[in-house]
């Protein structure tokens, strides 16, 4: 009985125990979560719960475990309350939003089983599981390019020059999107929108700013800031207009440094229009300098000396001066570098000296001159007389005339009358463009009559009308040349000038017997700057150039841009005067292009340039020597007296800052010194004064080459441009003479000479002549300490010029020897008888001193090159001269002279003792060298 009580029980709780976990667990079918990257729980909706029927019994109504399908997913679940069946999804590890950002899985809840060894368990239904992964904000916004670029025409408003874009690696569209941008650089004309796109605010100038840098950042939809800004570059182009690019307003040329480029980097912008042709002119606009060009500023005869030009030429506008004083009423306009120009405003004339006229105009004359002329007022202007011969009483008859009207040249000659004669030709006229541009010409009329041809700028021209007239009858009558206007003798009850000039003149000149070669007049007219073209063979072919002949204007065609701006890099400026007159030189380039077919063709601004030319190392014309000599009265009144600057030296320097090697050697004093160099160039005069009393001509005079007699002091010594190497040697033949030298204490003389008609002028030297029974205990050779250092430079070969001014406001007083006459008169008295033997003795020796400086060894000299103008008072030779002596010295003067002349001999002869010796030297070598050749036909008179 108990066996089966117990087997029954067995029973019952096995059937119990199988009908106890007869339910599975039950979930949701679907799971939705949300987890923030970086953390590791999961926030489910709805959550995570399972349910059992079995409950509340043990194990079969408990829930044991969540488990997830797919190894892939980095989740887990955790039962967190077996009873309720709570449980939770966590994250194995850190979840990145960036590398996944949602994840699905399938989950199933299990129970504990009907034990607790969890048998017999059950598992729920599979749930869908959905999680996304929420973004954190941890990655800030980066440009996709380091450097933004951009183009902008000026003028234009943009809506948009650039688009600016960045990123961020956050995952979500709050932190990855780019929510605005922003312009960091302040104060600038641009902006910038939420897409990244700039756009400017204002127009832009590329005069005002050629480019911009601005700096843009960046923000995410999270307002994290990029943490680099980016640049943006923005340049601005001119508004693309046809013309010349990459020139400069102003090019400075240094004197001295031949040809320099003015356009190296110029350069033609068509903004590619079609075109078939270019075709530049380059003007180089010199007309305010001088007479119109940077010219050599000698004067009219020394140019024509430098140009080979046939001498007797007559200047009929030379500068005022004591003997030409028929210019000194008229306007003059100095122009650069006393370049002498004389302005006629139709109210100034000149009557010519009859002395100047020339008198000798045959069938072969020459007439030239400088003109600068415009159109005349009205339209019926009257004549405009330069030159005009006439009648100068009664009659009114113009012999010759040269005159314009209405810009026609016109010149008038009538010759005199023969037998059998009838019409001649009388009238040349020449309508040319040049006679009323206002600018500078060079007019030359060469009459070989009945043919007379001009010259304009060495082009000749032929007369477009020749008319014919009869000729004049001869008279009685005087004829009157003027210049400005014409005169009016006859025929009117005042005699007046009529015909007026209007403009301006220089270097009126007329040559009788000759007439002027092309090569002369090309020398004359030359321009010593002017444009060039500098290394030719680089051109090509396909360049065509033209020079004017004065080379101021340069004309280039060419069939494509290319050419064309190789060419123009080309053209240069070069001046080659030694001392160029600084200052601007207006520059003026007009352009034309052709166009293929009837195409509308490009228009080419003109360009207005300059060059700045930069003052010269002027030079700094030195004269150097002995500046006080004493002689014996004896060799004072020798026929061709003392030579006064036998010991003259005449040196230019100039100091130079910077002295490059290529150009010129030059010395350095010191590390900070500037350079001193020593030029070689000419000169066109040198002055001569007597300083205090004019010269006596009853006892003293100056000479050069014994020809000359000078007994005034306004007179021209020596005139002509040439190297200082042969003014040194005219200047040394200056003597000076005295044949009654009893009552000479001193005389004195200041010498100076100038270059460039008158532009440089040296230092005044000082010399002084002294009579020995005049000097004190102690003769003294004083020199004139001027230390130069002496350089090399290339020398410029001209011909040259010396003068003597008038030194009547000049007063001196010769130094007082009051206590020497004294002593010499007390002496006197002591030495009375011997002075009879010793005024014998003297007669001897200055006869043979006067003999023999006859043969001074100073006057063998080179003249070839040197013209020597003269207007003495008188021409005799050296014999002459000492005959005079001898007839008007009374015999009484003579003997208290000569006596004063021993005392003072037998006082101071070792003074000049070693003078004479070198004298005495001189004159025996003068006996070996011979007699000085002087050629009188460089005589004007």
């Amino acid at each position: 009985a108990s066996f089966q009580n117990l087997n029954s029980l067995f029973c019952c709780f096995f059937s119990v125990s199988i009908v106890v976990n007869k339910h599975k667990p039950w979930i949701e079918t679907s799971y939705h979560g949300v987890i923030i990257e970086n953390m590791d729980t999961v926030m489910l909706d709805p959550p995570l719960v399972a349910l059992d029927k079995d409950a509340p019994v043990p194990y079969a109504g408990e829930i044991c475990a969540f488990k997830i399908h797919g190894l892939e997913a980095p989740f887990e679940a955790e039962v967190l309350n077996r009873t309720s069946g709570e449980g939770v999804l966590r994250a194995r590890g850190p979840i990145d939003c960036e590398q996944q950002k949602e994840y699905t899985f399938i989950i199933q809840a299990y129970d504990c089983g009907a034990s607790p060894s969890g048998a017999n368990w059950k598992k729920s239904h599979k749930a869908v599981v959905h999680i996304q992964v929420d973004d954190v904000n941890e990655f800030s916004p980066v440009f996709r390019e380091p450097l933004y670029r951009a183009t902008v025409t000026e003028g234009k408003i943009y809506d948009s020059i650039l688009q600016v874009e960045a990123w961020d690696q956050d995952c979500s569209p709050q932190y990855s999107q780019i929510c605005n941008y922003e312009i960091v650089t302040q104060d600038t004309p641009f902006a910038i929108d939420r897409n990244g796109n700039i756009r400017n605010t204002e127009r832009l100038s590329y005069d005002k700013q050629q480019n911009y840098k601005i700096m843009v950042t960046a923000y995410d939809c999270g307002q994290k800031r990029a943490t680099e800004s980016v640049s943006v570059h923005i340049d601005v182009k001119p508004v693309c207009k046809p013309g010349w690019q990459g020139w400069n307003k102003r090019v400075d040329y240094e004197p001295g440094t031949g040809s320099k480029q003015l356009f190296s980097k110029m350069h033609l912008e068509t903004c590619d229009g079609p075109l078939s042709s270019v075709r530049a002119m380059v003007e180089l606009q010199t007309s305010h300098i001088g007479k119109g060009c940077d010219r050599e500023t000698y004067s009219e005869k020394s140019l024509q000396k430098l140009c080979g030009a046939a001498s007797g030429s007559t200047d009929l506008l030379p500068a005022p001066s004591a003997s030409t004083n028929w210019t000194a009423s008229l306007l003059t306009d100095n122009g650069r570098d006393s370049d002498l120009i004389f302005r006629f405003d139709g109210r100034q004339a000149a009557n010519i000296p009859e002395w100047v006229v020339p008198q000798n105009l045959t069938d072969q004359f020459t007439i030239a001159t400088w003109m600068k002329h415009g159109p005349s007022p009205g339209l019926r202007a009257e004549k405009e007389t330069l030159l005009c011969n006439s009648d100068k009483t009664e009659m009114n008859r113009h012999h010759y005339s040269l005159y314009v009207h209405n810009c026609r040249l016109v010149f008038l000659l009538r010759r005199d009358f023969i037998q059998l004669d009838s019409f001649r030709p009388a009238e040349f006229h020449w309508r040319l463009e040049q006679i009323c541009d206002k600018e500078w010409h060079y007019y030359v009329i060469n009459v070989e009559f009945p043919s007379v041809t001009l010259f304009v700028d060495g082009v000749t021209y032929e007369p477009y009308l020749v008319t014919d007239d009869w000729p004049i009858h001869p008279s009685e009558i005087d004829v009157q040349l003027t210049v400005g206007a014409c005169w009016q003798g006859g025929e009117v009850t005042t005699p007046r000038f009529t015909q007026y000039f209007r403009g301006s003149l220089s270097g009126l000149t007329i040559r009788p017997g000759k007439i002027a070669t092309q090569k002369v007049i090309s020398c004359l007219q030359a321009c010593k700057e002017g444009l060039d073209i500098s290394s030719l063979e680089s051109l090509g072919k396909g360049i065509k150039f033209h020079f004017n002949p004065a080379q101021s204007v340069l004309v280039m065609e060419a069939d494509d841009l290319e050419s064309i701006n190789t060419a123009m890099t080309k053209v240069s400026y070069i001046n080659s005067r030694q001392f160029p007159t600084p200052g601007l030189r207006k520059l003026h380039i007009t352009t034309t292009v052709q166009c293929f077919g009837e195409d509308t063709c490009i228009s080419i601004p003109d360009i207005r340039a300059m060059v700045m030319v930069l003052p010269p190392s002027e030079p700094r014309i030195t004269i150097a020597g002995v500046e006080r000599l004493v002689w014996p009265a004896a060799q004072l009144r020798a026929p061709f007296g003392v030579a006064l600057f036998k010991d003259i030296h005449i040196i230019s320097t100039v100091t130079k800052t910077d002295c490059p090697a290529s150009f010129i050697e030059c010395r350095a004093w010191g590390t900070r010194r500037p350079g001193v160099l020593e030029l070689m160039h000419n000169l066109d005069y040198c002055d001569v004064l007597v300083i205090g009393e004019e010269l006596d001509p009853e006892r003293e005079s100056l000479e050069i080459h014994h020809i000359n007699r000078v007994p005034d002091t306004s007179l021209s010594l020596v005139s002509g441009v040439d190297s200082m190497a042969h003014y040194e040697q005219a200047i040394r033949q200056v003597r000076y003479r005295n044949w009654k030298p009893g009552g000479l204490s001193e005389r004195r003389f200041r010498l100076s000479c100038s270059e460039l008609n008158g532009r440089y002028t040296s230092n005044e030297f000082n010399f002084e002549v002294r009579d020995c029974l005049h000097t004190g205990s102690e003769a003294v050779e004083h020199v004139n300490h001027m230390a130069v250092q002496s350089q090399f430079m290339r020398p410029v070969h001209h011909p040259l010029v010396v003068h003597t001014v008038n030194s009547d406001h000049i007063s001196g007083t010769p130094p007082a020897a009051t206590v020497v006459i004294v002593m010499c008169i007390a002496t006197l008295v002591v030495i009375v008888v011997l002075g009879i033997y010793r005024i014998h003795t003297t007669h001897q020796d200055g006869s043979k001193e006067d003999e023999e400086g006859r043969k001074d060894p100073e006057m063998d000299w080179d003249d070839s090159n040197l013209n020597i103008t003269v207007n003495p008072m008188e021409s005799i030779d050296g014999a002459q001269i000492a005959e005079e002596v001898r007839e008007e010295e009374p015999e009484e003067e003579e003997d208290e002279d000569e006596e004063e002349d021993e005392l003072a001999g037998e006082l101071s002869s070792a003074e000049y003792e070693d003078s004479d010796e070198e004298d005495e030297a001189s004159i025996q070598k003068g006996r070996v060298r011979g007699k000085l050749e002087w050629d009188p036909s460089t005589l004007p008179y």
